[in-house]
């Protein structure tokens, strides 16, 4: 059960992962022990999922986004399709929807260039697949894994 400290020590981490032990404890208002033993008892319990670094794709150049809708030629490709994408390096995200679409794919690349050959080498030819949507992503507004807390009711 999640209470109302566990909640403020979640969006603390969620702001910064690598906040130190003690500041957690300062904001809530615990022991800085008191504070570790939540945080291993959420990982335990899989509410803290893992710890990631946010990387600046354009100082990295892959700061291209790509949304691919891909749709399937027969239902019973689906499980190897989604393997296929996810073990793509440029893949970030891969979700199995509804509608006419199989997937919705998001992608990240360094150029029009890398994007069309990862699209035609990797995923066009996969088994399966009977269509690639492309849409490139002009412009950035928000990027988030961030889950909403204020709504959860401890």
């Amino acid at each position: 059960m999640i209470d109302d400290i566990s909640l403020q020590i979640l969006s603390i981490l969620q702001e910064k992962a690598r906040i130190p032990n003690v500041e957690v404890a300062r904001q809530v208002g615990l022991a800085p022990s008191a504070v570790l033993e939540r945080i291993r008892k959420l990982e335990k319990q899989g509410i803290i999922d893992g710890y990631e670094v946010r990387l600046n794709p354009e100082k990295l150049h892959r700061d291209l986004v790509a949304f691919l809708q891909i749709t399937l030629d027969r239902p019973e490709a689906c499980t190897s399709v989604a393997e296929a994408l996810s073990a793509l390096p440029d893949t970030q995200e891969v979700h199995y929807i509804t509608g006419n679409d199989a997937f919705l794919v998001k992608l990240r690349s360094s150029s029009v260039t890398e994007l069309h050959r990862t699209v035609q080498k990797h995923i066009a030819g996969l088994p399966g697949i009977a269509r690639v949507h492309t849409h490139i992503a002009l412009a950035t507004h928000k990027e988030s894994a961030k889950i909403p807390l204020d709504a959860i009711i401890p």
